[in-house]
């Protein structure tokens, strides 16, 4: 099973349309403020706000910086 972690920042807008599109489409995820939790945005080399990483038995599989919505399909169907 895929598992979808969100970097984020606070009124970050671009971050807010990730989330809004995650959830509009029924996807569970993990919300990372990458400025609170720094050690975890530095383990996954996240370097750009917001960044969906998706993960496939830990291993990560996928990455969309950005509000990409084409690629952030692919992901969705693929998790299902």
């Amino acid at each position: 099973m895929k598992r979808f972690i969100k970097f984020e920042k606070q009124d970050c807008a671009p971050c807010n349309m990730v989330s809004d599109y995650l959830d509009r489409n029924g996807v569970c995820y993990e919300k990372i403020n990458a400025f609170d939790q720094p050690e975890v945005a530095a383990r996954f080399r996240v370097r750009s706000l917001p960044t969906v990483i998706v993960l496939d038995q830990e291993e990560e599989v996928g990455r969309v910086i950005g509000f990409k919505p084409d690629e952030l399909n692919k992901w969705i169907a693929e998790a299902v």
